[in-house]
């Protein structure tokens, strides 16, 4: 709420502040170039990221002066407000740097998954009207360059900058961050170079043309069914969702965040990357990828305070045979999304792991993620058997599927939210913006929940992940739950598989302790004695891990997949049903 430079933007960063009424978060109405801004004039000499693997180290005030550069460099290559431009990368140093670039001038990031195949890269780049596109050379097995080819060959016959290409009539240039520099590409360095010919006064004007409720990112969704969806964000939805998420962890100025969730990701680019700005904290990035050696290395010697991940991340951490060579006090906090947390898992995060603080969060990328977040304060008990209760300024209900009504407190139904948080839309796609999103601005998020008493939620199961077993319905949350009391058992997902005489049997895919064993007829005997019959799985599969996305996220229907074609349900599979 003060004046922080003498220049224009200064000035118009300062009215805009002093503008806000006193109860809202100091970013509320402001861009992420503008929150950007503050928090390098906050704290210019505190770290602001760190990447371990790249050697790369920043602090606010150098971090801003290098989002600046990127911004010319990107204003030299013709991109403006309102274009979109693609990052198809690991999380690397240039990554973030696009990240704050792009929405310095209002260009509309679209964040592309690192395990896309030529065929994935094509769609979204078709659907997302790109205008320009960054990528690394490989990651694995992945070669990126060979998949962008195949999916726009007219690349190899153009000069940098000046591609023509039919199937994509938008997208012009290509930046190679790192490695060769294929034909009709930018190096990193040659991009970064074009900066020179874009004044300072030409960045204050394109940094005044963004507003705080235009969309600035477009996420594409997972989902098991269709083609990715492009979540809509706005710079207010993942603004303000960050700052919550921060103060949900009572994040300040002292906190080191570190972040092995992938970038391209809500969790990474909003409850990382914004939340270390909306508070000051530090973002810490392990390796380019989930690797538990580097997050445990990064966690120590970095001194980090908070740490990320979706469960199998955790169990990953605490399961590593150096686990306890590693001095891990520093840690305090963090949130736990993507996929249900075991009750179990919780109690060993906060015990073994000392993230005595850590909190549950719960959501989806139409969500901007978070919905819902437990607090530090909470018991544990409310923390390992609840999601916590709305982020301030969200509304939520839980409703009948069938019918719309609401339920009351107890009652099973889908859970529904309205609110700061809620997307602006799927990118081209009104019919299923529409399906989304009622008249009434609620979010339908398809998972089923039950509110309680104290306005705590729980998260029962999926609409679609329901096991329905001849009229019974069975929710996989609950056995796997159970399963996971069992001291043999590190991890277990439960999945529907077809039944000519039933409909749906139950199946468990079981990942075991390396050191501990158990047969189908115990897992089986412990499950009849505390569920009803119905309940018990019918069939039984033993893994070493589970087929999961990028971000962690197990994918239960490919587990179906692959189930099916094993145990020879086929001709299950195609009767048609109602």
């Amino acid at each position: 709420r003060r004046a922080l430079r003498n220049d224009a933007q200064g000035k118009a960063l300062a009215q805009a502040l002093l503008s806000m009424p006193l109860d809202l978060p100091w970013l509320d109405r402001l861009t992420i170039g503008q929150a950007l801004r503050e928090t390098a004039a906050r704290y210019p000499q505190q770290d602001a990221v760190v990447f371990c693997a790249a050697d790369y180290r920043r602090s606010w005030s150098a971090f801003d002066q290098e989002v600046d550069r990127v911004a010319r460099a990107l204003l030299a290559v013709g991109l403006r407000h309102g274009d979109h431009f693609g990052v198809w990368a690991t999380n690397i140093p240039q990554w973030v740097l696009l990240q704050f670039a792009t929405a310095r001038i209002g260009v509309v990031l679209v964040t592309i998954n690192p395990s896309y195949r030529s065929n994935e890269l094509a769609y979204a780049l078709q659907h997302s009207n790109v205008r320009g596109l960054a990528l690394i050379d490989h990651f694995k097995s992945n070669d990126y360059f060979s998949s962008l080819q195949q999916a726009v060959p007219e690349l190899t016959q153009c000069r940098a900058g000046l591609l023509e290409s039919p199937q994509f009539p938008k997208l012009k240039t290509v930046i190679a961050l790192r490695g060769d520099t294929p034909a009709g590409t930018l190096s990193w360095q040659e991009f970064l170079s074009r900066a020179d010919t874009i004044s300072a006064e030409q960045l204050t004007q394109a940094e005044t043309q963004p507003t705080c409720l235009e969309p600035i990112n477009i996420q594409y969704t997972s989902g098991t069914t269709g083609s990715p969806k492009g979540a809509m964000l706005s710079h207010r939805n993942i603004l303000l969702n960050a700052y919550y998420a921060g103060m949900g962890q009572q994040l300040g100025s002292q906190d080191r965040i570190c972040i092995p969730v992938p970038l391209y990701h809500c969790f990474g680019c909003v409850l990382g990357t914004l939340c270390a700005v909306a508070h000051g904290a530090t973002m810490v990035f392990p390796a380019e990828s989930f690797h538990v050696g580097a997050v445990l290395e990064a966690v120590e010697h970095e001194r980090c305070t908070a740490v990320y991940g979706v469960p199998t991340m955790f169990i990953a951490m605490l399961e590593n045979a150096d686990f306890q060579q590693h001095r891990l006090r520093s840690l305090r906090t963090g949130i736990m999304a993507g996929s249900p947390c075991p009750i179990e898992l919780m109690k060993r995060v906060t015990g073994e792991l000392g993230a005595v603080q850590m909190t549950i969060g719960y959501g989806q990328t139409e969500a901007s993620p978070l919905i819902t977040q437990t607090q530090p304060s909470d018991s544990l008990e409310l923390r390992v058997s609840t999601v916590g209760k709305t982020l301030p300024g969200i509304e939520a209900k839980v409703v009948d599927p069938e019918t719309g009504c609401d339920l009351g407190d107890m009652q099973r139904g889908e859970l529904c939210c309205r609110g700061h948080n809620v997307m602006l839309g799927y990118y081209n796609s009104p019919e299923q913006t529409a399906q989304a999103i009622d008249t009434q601005g609620w979010l339908h998020t398809g998972d089923l929940a039950q509110r309680e008493p104290n306005g705590y939620y729980r998260i029962t199961g999926r609409l679609r992940d329901v096991i329905i077993r001849g009229g019974e319905n069975i929710f996989p949350r609950e056995i796997e739950e159970l399963l996971y009391e069992h001291p043999a058992v590190q991890d277990v997902q439960i999945i529907g598989v077809p039944d000519r005489k039933f409909g749906e049997q139950a199946m468990a895919w079981v990942q075991l302790h390396e050191s501990k064993a158990a047969s189908v007829e115990e897992l089986k005997a412990f499950c009849q004695a505390r569920l009803a019959h119905f309940k018990v799985p019918r069939y039984w599969k033993f893994v070493d891990t589970f087929p999961t996305t990028v971000t962690g996220k197990i994918q239960k229907y490919r587990m179906r997949e692959i189930s099916i074609e094993e145990l020879g349900l086929q001709d299950a599979a195609n009767i048609e049903t109602a």
